[in-house]
């Protein structure tokens, strides 16, 4: 029988409950598996590969991770709540008011911030640790919703996953006065302490047993998704941020909470790690898809333009800022681009009408325009939940 942890008796809240408290990592006794899934395993590791040659097909890689990472932000953002669309953060990011609270739009801002501190941090020698997670969090909750709920630091409350009170809870974290030492002993195991575990195996089981722990008051969830990417980079497994889940969570969202539900109550590692296996397939498929069909679009509306005779210059540096930053303002294209302002506007009224841009205002002046083929590409998947 497996050790998944135990169950200790509160009674904080004027109701005795009880409340789990997880076995460190790794599983004991160690992980089963079977031929099947030691192919999976290795099918997994080659589609991670193949998606770490990502930056291989593409003229510049800066282009692909910032959509990339601004989609998976937004995904990652609906799962907890907000109905902030790609197109909001982007026109919250130049400027313009989303089509949502503009609170929505900044937690998704936010949370890009978070990622990229994390990255700067690793790559300039910080360990993966409990202080980069904390910090991550600050930045994370620094604005909006979560920011009465103590950012960067770890709750010194119960918190309670379903129901109104821990006592008709769904599933009860540890305690309090447990989260110092089971996250203390979930970063003995990140830095190989009692075992070296392959990069794969290891984010997925990190990201169970950080969700399970649940250290923090309130944005568990995002920091538990960009825990498995900053891992995979942090041990050279991928050397971009690029494998990002939360549109597999968000699909199959009830499958993934039955599995981290079966980890605690059955010792089900086997069954979590297949799930996680088979998103690290898919989301990795998926992401080289839709680079080839963002490069071919890049290509054939690039061409498009060249029917323009001398108004293509400008219009191809147009077109390439937009690939850098889809939404953007007429003022904004001009600025960046050293052009004046008419020869901006000019540009974007004959790409509109070669329907390679969509004007999103209505307006006569500070007009808006969207790289629309390109943002709708992006946008797939990101419709917010019901």
């Amino acid at each position: 029988m497996r050790n998944v942890g135990t169950y200790v008796q509160v009674s904080t809240t004027g109701e005795p409950f009880k409340a789990f408290v997880p076995a460190p990592l790794p599983p004991e006794p160690p992980l089963a598996l079977t031929a099947a899934d030691r192919d999976l395993v290795e099918r997994a590791n080659r589609a991670l590969g193949r998606l770490d040659g990502l930056p291989a097909l593409l003229p510049n890689i800066s282009l692909f991770l910032y959509a990339y990472v601004r989609k998976e932000a937004v995904l990652s953002s609906q799962i907890e709540g907000t109905q902030s669309s790609l197109a909001d953060l982007l026109l919250y990011e130049s400027d313009q008011v989303p089509g949502v609270p503009v609170e929505d739009a900044r937690e998704v801002s936010d949370y890009i911030a978070a990622l990229d501190h994390g990255l700067e941090r690793l790559r300039g020698g910080f360990p993966m640790s409990l202080r980069l997670l904390r910090e991550i969090h600050g930045i994370l909750l620094r604005s909006g919703r979560g920011s009465t709920k103590a950012p960067g630091d770890f709750r010194r409350s119960q918190v309670w996953i379903g129901g109104s009170r821990p006592g008709n809870a769904r599933f009860v974290p540890p305690p309090a006065e447990s989260v110092v030492e089971c996250m203390g002993a979930l970063e003995k195991f990140l830095h190989g302490d009692p075992v070296q575990t392959p990069a794969l195996i290891k984010a997925a089981l990190a990201h169970v047993q950080f969700e399970t722990i649940h250290p923090f008051l309130d944005g568990n969830g995002r920091v538990g998704r960009l825990l498995i990417a900053l891992l995979l980079t942090a041990d050279g497994a991928l050397s971009e941020p690029i494998l990002y889940l939360s549109l597999y969570f968000k699909m199959h969202r009830q499958e993934y909470y039955e599995h981290l539900q079966r980890v605690r109550t059955h010792g089900d590692w086997e069954g979590w790690l297949r799930f996680f296996l088979q998103g690290v397939v898919e989301t990795a498929e998926e992401a080289l898809d839709t680079t080839r069909r963002i490069l071919a679009l890049f290509d054939k509306d690039r061409r498009r333009l060249e029917s323009l005779g001398r108004a293509a210059v400008s219009a191809s540096r147009v077109l390439e800022q937009l690939q850098r930053k889809p939404i953007a303002g007429v003022q904004e294209l001009a600025k960046e681009l050293k052009l004046t302002y008419p020869t901006v506007a000019s540009a974007l009224d004959r790409m509109k009408k070669l329907h390679i841009v969509k004007e999103l205002t209505g307006y006569q002046r500070n007009r808006v325009f969207a790289y629309a083929p390109y943002v709708e590409i992006l946008s797939e998947g990101t419709e917010p939940l019901g």
